[in-house]
Parts: C-alpha cells; structure tokens; sequence
C-alpha cells in the first residue's frame, strides 16, 4: 500500500475534524499482517497549543452547565456505544489484533464507565454539618478542577480513555486525550459518538503523537490533572514531570501479578482459570496473572496446566477459534522473545516455547505461542519484570507465609488473586497481601466502575486512587477484594466448616 491510498487519522482541535499540519507522520499497523492500516499526525506545538486554548474557553462555559445535563449527555452517550458495539470491536480487532470476544470486551468495560458517569449528579454530593461552632454552619461542594489531559496504551484502545474522558466532563472539566499511537483509529470513534451524543463540539479534544506532544501538555499552564496508564519508565516519567509543574497526576504503571495456588483448590478450576489469565489477549493486560504460585503439593497441577495450555491456538480475530492475537508489533515481539531467551539462560525450565509460532496464511504477524516456565525463581529476569506476553511462570512454596513473603517481596501490586477452599488461607491472604486488587477464586479481580481501581506500590503513582470514589486518601490505600465461592466448595474458616449451597 503506497503512503498516498493511506487513511489519515484526523486530530479534533476546537471541534474542528483536521489533517494533522506537520511533516511527521506514525504508521499504524496491523499486528497479524504487519501491513500498515493509516496513519497517525504528531500535532505541531501550534496545534497542541489551540488545543489547550479551546479547552481552557470550553471549560469556562461547560462547568456552569447543571449537572443533570451533563449526566443526560452521557445517557445518551452509552446508548450509542452500545448501538455501535460490535462496530467499535471490529475496529479494536484490527487495530491490535484481539480476538472479536476480547475487543467486544474492552469497549463493554468502557461503556459500564459510562454508566457510572450517567450517575454523576449523586457523585458530585457535597457535605454539610450544622453548628460546627455555636452559630456556624460549614458546607463543602465538589467542584471541576480545569482542563485534564489523558494518555492512554495500546493494549485496551476504548475501556482505558472511557475510563477518563467521561467521567472528567461529567464532573464539569474540559479534557485532552492523547492515545496511543499505535491504535489511534479506536478513539477517534469514539469521540465522533461523543460529538454525536451532544455534547458541546470544542469540549474534549484528541492530539496524536508521541513524547513530545505529551510533554507539551503535561507541562501546560492551563493542565490542572493528568491521567496515565503504560509502562513504569513512561508513567514515571509523566508522574514526575506533572508533578513537577504542579499538576495533580495519577500514573497506572506496570504489575507482575501472582496467582496463588492452595493444596485444597479444585485442580480443574485452576488450570481452566489460569490458561486464560495467562495468556488471554497475548499476554497484553495490566492485570493478566504472569506468575503462578503453588503451595506444596498444589504444584502437582503443573502437568494438566502444560497439557492445557498446549491446546491453545493463537491466530487472527476472524477465526472463532483464535484464544488470543499476535502481540501488538515486531519491536514488542522481540522483546518478549528476549525475555523468554533470558529464562533459559538464567536455569528455568522452559516446559513449553512458544518462541517459534506460526499462523497460516499470516507469515508477517507477530505471534507468540503460549510459553510456560517451571522452577523460576525470584532472582530471575522473567520473575522481576513486566513480559508483557503470553510467557507464565511457575513458582513454588511451601507455605502461605512463603508465599506471601515472595508477593509482598515484589515490587508491584496492582493485582493477585488465591485459589483455595479454605476460609482462613482466604481471609489470610486477603488481610495480608501488599497489593490493591486481591481475587479470591477468581483470576482476575478487576473491580467495575464504582469501586475504585487500585494498584498499590510500583504499580500506581499519584495521591489519588484513579477513576474512583471522591474522596483524598493522602495516608490511607483502598484494597478491592472480589471473591467467589462455588456452589459445591465446603469453606474452612479457622473454627468451623460452612457448606455453601
């Protein structure tokens, strides 16, 4: 395909749909051909400075708008995400190569934020209490800060910005988003279904680009927040240089998150959970489970683990029989391949490579076979670091105590779950663990909109909890806790034994 059929992406400055003005252009690729799908503009400085300016004049005049009004733009902005759903997962398909069930998802998980954001004007609730002194009345309100800016990642191109722009505007604030720039095409739709919803045209604005466009914005005069979510050198980077500039940021870093495997836990639950932790969507989740825990005989599963995650196909999001994509692009391919090399370097055993995949008829995708290491240990590379693919590690302790040292001992915690039928180790490890997100028999323990999403230590920079309830938590954490107990399990609590039925 030549540069000249090539479809540009347009930026929304002022409410104006234009080509971007500058001479320097990013392709956007398609991760199971390679083949360039449309190009991205990096905004000017010019243009990222009209940006902020039409922002800053929206929100003077959008904040004075009643808060049921705003809410009512959001009704009706749900209402078309989920008229066009199946048009927005196709488009999140081709651009990072999920499968049509994962796409589908990651615009779901936009559109229940934009639920939450429709219940605003309950959110936006101050507090009162009379007679604080004799004869005096104190009353607080919550109020919009400003103009916001948001940069999201490839790996979730609809839920991530619907996890910022709506609830911003709903609040009374203008906004800026700036998305990835290797899947730009999914939030230029929905900023068209946010234009189409009513809302007023030169609110929220879209600036592609790379570094330096986020460094423009983040260091604005007019920013007052910024939203990230990426990787730890990128969101510490965003953290420090908001912070610096005085802006309020809240940064969704990196995670390695365990998976803890009791001795008691139904073997078949396990492993059909932990295939699909592992590996689902390439790998490409801040919340996937990259490490899996087994406490003493518990790591008798391991071989129906291997046997499972054999039987998983790879492949293109056409085919209904495709588990999960190809990662996101050649550079992020090679670095995955990196890691599992440095695996075997470092004495893991390499019981399955998925080093060498292929899918018929996509010789140019970036596909990575399901690939899963035993006797890892925490001194390895591929124990310390964020892969970012289909690559699972298995660990093994003796005890709970064991390991829940080795959790805590990481220097993330954005997410963890344990997999057990006892009461106790549950309530234990819930208490314990040093991490935001804990699942109890559930895999991934992501909370919905209106429980707060929380990564505890190098996962999260920010003094606020993001996308979350109101509320300044400067010397106390949130911990979501998320559990479910199968019908037939028998629960051990430290005492007594309850039969759930």
């Amino acid at each position: 395909m030549s540069v000249e059929t090539v479809v540009k992406v347009p930026l929304l400055i002022a409410g104006e749909w234009r080509t971007g003005a500058g001479s320097d252009w990013i392709d956007v690729t398609d991760p199971a051909t390679n083949k360039v799908l449309w190009q991205a503009p990096c905004a000017t400085e010019a243009e990222v400075n009209e940006a902020l300016a039409a922002a800053q004049t929206a929100f003077k005049l959008w904040r004075e708008v009643p808060t049921p009004e705003r809410a009512r733009v959001m009704l009706r902005y749900q209402h078309l995400l989920k008229e066009h759903h199946d048009e927005l997962g196709v488009l999140v398909a081709k651009e990072t190569g999920k499968t049509m069930a994962d796409a589908k998802g990651d615009v779901w998980r936009g559109i229940e934020v934009v639920e939450q954001a429709a219940n605003v004007a309950a959110l936006m609730m101050g507090e009162t209490v009379e007679n604080v002194a004799r004869g005096v009345d104190t009353h607080s309100w919550i109020q919009p800060l400003g103009v916001c800016v948001g940069i999201t990642p490839f790996n979730f191109p609809a839920m991530i910005p619907l996890w910022m722009f709506p609830m911003a505007i709903a609040c009374g604030n203008a906004f800026i988003l700036k998305p990835s720039e290797q899947d730009p095409m999914t939030a230029v739709r929905l900023v068209e279904l946010f234009l189409e919803a009513g809302a007023p045209k030169d609110l929220l604005q879209l600036i592609h680009g790379r570094k330096e466009q986020v460094d423009q914005l983040i260091t604005a005069e007019d920013v007052r927040a910024v939203s990230f979510v990426g990787s730890v050198p990128v969101g510490q980077h965003i953290y420090r240089t908001a912070t610096d500039n005085l802006k309020r940021a809240q940064c969704f870093a990196g995670a390695k998150n365990h998976m803890v495997v009791m001795p008691d836990a139904n073997p078949q639950q396990v492993v059909n959970q932990l295939v699909g932790a592992s590996v689902g969507a390439a790998g490409q989740r801040c919340m996937a489970i990259s490490v899996a825990v087994f406490v003493g005989s518990a790591k008798d599963m391991i071989p129906a683990l291997r046997d499972e995650l054999a039987k998983v196909v790879p492949g293109v999001y056409t085919d209904e029989n495709a588990a999960y994509g190809p990662v996101i692009s050649a550079p992020a391919k090679q670095r995955v391949l990196a890691y599992i090399e440095q695996g075997k370097k470092e004495g893991a055993n390499c019981l399955l490579d998925g080093s060498d995949c292929t899918v018929e008829g996509y010789p140019d995708g970036h596909w990575i076979g399901p690939t899963l290491f035993t006797g890892v240990t925490a001194d390895m590379t591929i124990y310390q670091e964020e892969i970012f693919g289909p690559v699972l590690c298995c660990v093994e302790a003796e005890s709970l105590d064991d390991a829940i040292e080795l959790v805590n001992a990481n220097q993330y915690g954005n997410g963890t779950s344990i997999f057990t039928a006892s009461g106790a180790a549950a309530r234990k490890y819930q208490h314990e663990v040093e991490v935001g997100q804990v699942g109890i028999n559930l895999c991934i323990p992501v909370p919905l909109p209106f429980f707060s999403f929380t990564g505890w230590k190098g996962s999260f920079y920010g003094d606020l909890h993001a996308y979350g309830k109101q509320g300044v938590r400067f010397y106390t954490e949130t911990k979501t806790v998320t559990s479910r107990w199968p019908e037939d399990d028998v629960v051990h609590a430290s005492n007594m034994t309850i039969t759930l039925k």
